[in-house]
């Protein structure tokens, strides 16, 4: 059949796609005065909700003749800098009138159930609450951050994963302590995943890889090449070094943002409902902080989030 004049098809323009902000995906950035945080749409929509993920943008330490926004006590930066950074967090995100709750963090399974403002730290790699005006807090200049939403039941929760805590399924665990504290269930929950060193960057031994192999069924798709040290060197003959004195096996890639990845959805969430960020610290030390990279003279990053005492978000201040 031949088509009649005029109805064939036109061919339809393309629109060009706007640049991804701060090169994340499904992602958006906030500034202001300054202060330059990444959010997720699906939890800003939320309007009792607040949220972020800082960078080392828009404050006033000073580091390697930079200004910065240093979140953390390092020996390097002055405490009452470090205090002024967290208010100007606070301010971008909304929460200048929350209680500001941080951890002190080490490499731990150990999550903290917060039912009113804390008067000293917990030792705790995690919080969860449902109490309004608490903001939970963890820092990051490497390790993992995620922030988890149950909508429902209005919780949240702030989860530190460096290799050991993502090795202890903190993830996992935190959503456990949401279902035993909130009644939350995983299937309903919002996950963001923050900026964290990629698998591009983070190095670690065999003997890490060792360790995950042993944890993780599908651990092989964590690492750029899954090599425990116990694989047989058929030249070892050739370095000519007696037995007992070989070189150390080759260092492997851990992608510890696909391990989370992994661990939410085998706890039951829904992976339309979980929110990577592309960021990696190690590859964007203009944006990020990044201990690997920089060493200890680096500064701390904050995942924040928490519970309004209203719906009635307050009103957007102009950016300057």
């Amino acid at each position: 059949m031949v088509a009649a004049k005029g109805s064939g098809t036109k061919k339809k323009k393309t629109k060009k796609r706007s640049p991804r902000k701060a090169g994340t995906s499904q992602w958006t950035e906030r500034v202001q005065r300054g202060t330059r945080i990444l959010q997720v749409p699906a939890l800003v929509k939320l309007p009792w909700l607040v949220h972020g993920f800082s960078t080392r943008v828009g404050g006033v330490s000073k580091l390697d003749g930079k200004r910065v926004l240093n979140l953390g006590f390092t020996e390097w930066d002055a405490r009452d800098n470090v205090k002024e950074n967290r208010r100007r967090l606070q301010a971008a995100v909304g929460a200048q009138d929350f209680k500001l709750v941080s951890l002190l963090q080490f490499h731990s399974d150990a999550i903290a159930h917060f039912e009113g403002a804390p008067t000293e730290p917990s030792r705790a790699d995690a919080s969860v609450t449902k109490i309004p005006g608490l903001l939970l807090a963890v820092q990051t200049a490497d390790c993992v951050p995620v922030l988890l939403v149950d909508p429902k039941n209005r919780a949240v929760a702030a989860v530190h994963a460096g290799w050991r805590g993502t090795l202890a399924r903190i993830v996992e665990k935190a959503i456990g302590r949401m279902q035993m504290q909130f009644g939350s269930h995983a299937v309903d929950l919002l996950a963001a995943i923050g900026p964290a060193i990629g698998g591009c960057c983070y190095e670690v031994g065999t003997e890490v890889a060792a360790a995950f192999s042993g944890q993780f069924a599908n651990a092989a798709e964590f690492f750029d090449e899954l090599r425990t040290g116990d694989e047989p060197n058929p030249l070892q003959w050739l370095n000519m070094m007696p037995p007992g004195h070989q070189p150390p096996p080759k260092k492997v890639l851990l992608d510890l943002r696909k391990a989370n990845h992994s661990q939410l959805e085998a706890a039951g969430v829904t992976a339309a409902n979980i929110f990577i960020s592309d960021l990696c610290t190690g590859c964007r030390r203009d944006l990020l902080f990044s201990y690997r990279k920089e060493g200890a003279e680096t500064g701390r990053m904050m995942a924040v989030i928490g519970i309004r005492a209203s719906d009635k978000k307050p009103a957007s201040r102009p950016k300057a």
